[in-house]
Order: structure tokens, then sequence, then C-alpha cells
């Protein structure tokens, strides 16, 4: 599959694409855990069906040393017993803050409660910001439909 678009071709890619992608430089200065940004990104990449994300953070969180049997269980994680609470909080907020049109009040009380438990307001701040920016990029190369499975760990820091 051919992407329809070349982002590094175009000159007007390159000065808005720039500056977006520097606020994803700035969540992983964050103090959210490095593994916890990982695993939130591929939620949210799975549920949009961002091939090229998918690829890119599975490969990423296992270069940062995550196992193949937590990133294999990212999608069925209520199921799974290898995650922390913290790490179902964040996972739970990234899904209801991706399925907002699925939801008539979009991240619930609860929600949002149980993710304040395990994280202070900068981390809740930079996994809110992580939630939305995943899904500006899924939509991003959705639309263009930029393939997935070249993706070398660290090929965009």
């Amino acid at each position: 599959m051919d992407a329809r678009l070349n982002y590094f071709d175009s000159p007007t890619a390159g000065k808005a694409l720039k500056h977006f992608m520097s606020a994803g430089r700035a969540l992983k200065e964050s103090s959210l855990p490095a593994v916890t940004q990982e695993l939130v990104a591929l939620r949210v990449s799975q549920i949009n069906g961002c091939a090229v994300c998918v690829d890119m953070h599975t490969k990423e969180a296992a270069a940062a040393g995550e196992t193949s049997l937590r990133l294999n269980l990212v999608a069925v994680w209520r199921e799974a017993t290898v995650f922390t609470e913290a790490e179902r909080a964040a996972l739970e907020l990234a899904e209801e803050g991706t399925r907002v049109a699925d939801a008539d009040r979009g991240v619930s009380d609860e929600v949002w409660a149980s993710a304040a438990k395990h994280y202070d307001e900068e981390q809740l701040t930079a996994l809110v910001i992580m939630v939305s920016f995943m899904n500006s990029v899924n939509r991003l190369n959705i639309i263009t439909r930029q393939p997935a499975g070249d993706y070398e760990p660290g090929q965009f820091h």
C-alpha cells in the first residue's frame, strides 16, 4: 500500500508538523511514565485502527524494555492481570477519551477519579494531552493511508 500523501515532501506539512510533533516531544519529557505513554499511545491507535502508529508504539515500547506478553495483551487489558492499577486507570481514560462519540458524557467522573488516584495533576495533564495528541496523529495517518511495518525504533527522535 502506498500513502496518499508524503508529509516529508510537503512544505505545508513540514511547517505545520514541525510544531505539531514538538508536542509529542514535550510529552516524552513529562513526568508521566514512559511505559504508560507507550501503552496509552498503543491502545488509542488500536481503537482507531491506525496501523502505522500501532507499528511504531509496539516497537518503541519493546525497545524500551516492554515485554511481548504485555504488548500482546494491551487490546484486552481489562481481562489481563499484567497491568498495574495505575496503567489500568490510564488505559481506561484513554479508551473513554478516544471513544467520546460513543458516550453521551465523554469521560466519566468515575474514570477521571480513578486516574486522579494514580497520577498527579502534571501527569494527568500529560495523559490527557497524550490521548488527544494520539487521536490527532491517528487521523492524519488514517486519512492518508500511511503504511505500517517499516518503522525502526527511534526513527523520529
